[in-house]
């Protein structure tokens, strides 16, 4: 089991920037692909970014593009997902995610792909 734990949300202005964390503990040797997801009221929840295995490949929604990295310290066993230039629909709850990456340069956007989530941080973005 891998557990999966949020931290750095909160509430900003439009444009500016926060560095959300999800730092895993239990079974975490091996190779993991590692996600971002959000959920905003109402809504479904949609993909955000992800970072392959291997670190080698990441890739974001159009949405984000441009504004949002998706990085990772190996060592501390944590995922980052810093996100510039907010916007108000950048509002949700976002969510960590993790799930064994077989083949180490894989990425995996659909959310049921994976099988450990994070309890998720609040992001509000006002204008």
């Amino acid at each position: 089991q891998v557990q999966l734990v949020e931290s750095g949300g909160g509430l900003v202005q439009a444009g500016d920037s926060l560095r959300l964390s999800c730092v895993a503990s239990g079974r975490t040797s091996g190779s993991y692909t590692m996600g971002w997801f959000r959920q905003a009221p109402g809504k479904e929840r949609e993909f955000v970014a992800a970072i392959s295995g291997n670190d080698v490949n990441s890739y974001y929604a159009d949405l984000v593009k441009g504004r949002f990295t998706i990085s990772r310290d190996g060592a501390a066993n944590t995922v980052y997902l810093q996100m510039n230039r907010l916007e108000p629909e950048d509002t949700a709850v976002y969510y960590c995610a993790a799930r064994i990456a077989r083949i180490s340069g894989r990425i995996y956007l659909q959310h049921y792909e994976y099988d450990y989530w994070g309890q998720g941080a609040q992001v509000t973005v006002s204008s």
